[in-house]
């Protein structure tokens, strides 16, 4: 009997062993197989996954043009078609007026009157110191003649004929001068009566009985304010860009805010042919007929162009425009399916919609309500695409 510690198998079950490893060893093989298949897949899709999660799904729209024609609303300042302010022409006190606010006057209508006793007094004067001028003259002519005729016979000297003749004429020039100041104090005692200087409407009174007027004051002393009512002149201040499609018979439309839809036609009588140079505005009147006495002046007005529009702008909506420290700038999708800024030049402010100069083109399609983080090249996903005109 041997002394050896090995122990031989019998062969049938040293078979079965083998097997079981080598069972055990496909098994394992094909699960780290199977599970690296899995951890791939897993993979490939998570990468998908945050590979259309960073693709940003936009809608764009197409830049439009704009309208054939456009309405441009100004404001407008309603007057009188003749309207003054009337002030005193001489001082005194007011002894009674005769027209209130409201009133229909005609030309020559008496609407107030001042008292003027110093005026009055001058005038008195003045009539006075015309008929001693007169009296004078008419002994110094008579003296003149006279001396004339006693020449011949040598009478008077050739000298104090002369001295008469120009006494005679001297007191000729004094009558003149006191008509003429005659005159003057006589015209402006007319000035104690406050007339109408055309056929209006009173719209506007100062005075009471007792005022104190002071002549030439045109600070603090304004009498009466009178209007020519049937017909009124809307007053409005157009802009550059559109002076030039202004002309005399162009049509328009008076909106007042409170008379809500109703609307006056008028149409442009005259323009000053001028731009202000302080507003670079074309001052334009416009007239109504006002028969009815239905407006007033003094209103305000919104008055209503139908006018072509400035430039060949396009039109886009507001919402699709980036503000950048280099500019305003548009994210359009190409063909290639990624966002290309757009540098762009802006014209006028609609509101919901700009106007775009240069840098778009009809076809170009703007993304909608951008991210504020996009970014030249970002791949995009193209979700809807609008056609619809912008609003102004």
């Amino acid at each position: 009997m041997s002394n050896s510690n090995t122990i031989t198998l019998p062969l049938p079950r040293r078979h079965h062993l083998l097997l079981a490893a080598g069972a055990a060893a496909l098994a394992l093989g094909a699960w780290t197989v199977t599970a690296r298949v899995a951890a791939h897949a897993a993979h490939a899709a998570l990468a998908e996954t945050a590979q259309s999660a960073a693709i940003a799904d936009v809608i764009a729209t197409t830049p439009q043009p704009g309208p054939a024609t456009e309405d441009v609303v100004l404001p407008g300042e309603v007057k009188g078609d003749n309207e003054t302010t009337l002030y005193a022409r001489t001082s005194g006190y007011i002894t009674r007026w005769t027209a209130d606010i409201g009133a229909s006057v005609q030309q020559g209508q008496t609407l107030a009157v001042i008292a003027s006793p110093e005026l009055d007094q001058q005038v008195r004067q003045a009539e006075a110191d015309l008929r001693t001028a007169r009296a004078r003259a008419a002994v110094a002519q008579t003296t003149a003649r006279r001396v004339a005729g006693l020449v011949s016979s040598q009478a008077v000297s050739v000298q104090e004929n002369e001295d008469r003749s120009a006494a005679a004429i001297a007191t000729t020039a004094e009558v003149a001068a006191s008509e003429a100041n005659f005159a003057r104090l006589r015209q402006l005692q007319g000035f104690e009566r406050i007339v109408a200087p055309f056929s209006g409407t009173i719209t506007a009174r100062r005075i009471d009985i007792g005022s104190l007027i002071t002549a030439g004051d045109t600070q603090g002393t304004e009498l009466f304010r009178i209007s020519r009512t049937g017909r009124l002149r809307t007053y409005v201040d157009v802009p550059q860009s559109y002076a030039a499609q202004i002309r005399a018979s162009t049509p328009a439309e008076l909106d007042f805010p409170d008379r809500p839809g109703q609307h006056w036609p008028a149409q442009v009588t005259r323009t000053a042919l001028a731009i202000d140079p302080a507003s670079r505005t074309l001052r334009v009147e416009l007239d109504i007929d006002n028969a009815g006495h239905a407006l007033f002046p003094g209103s305000f007005t919104e008055v209503r162009f139908h006018l072509a529009p400035v430039g060949h702008g396009l039109r886009l909506p507001a919402n699709a425009l980036l503000f950048r420290a280099e500019g305003t700038r548009v994210a359009v999708v190409g063909p290639d399916r990624r966002a290309h800024l757009r540098a762009i030049t802006l014209g006028r402010d609609f509101g919901t919609a700009v106007e775009v100069l240069t840098g778009l083109a009809p076809t170009d399609r703007v993304i909608v309500n951008p991210a504020a983080a996009l970014e030249e090249g970002d791949p995009v996903r193209l979700v809807a695409l609008h056609h619809q005109p912008a609003g102004a």
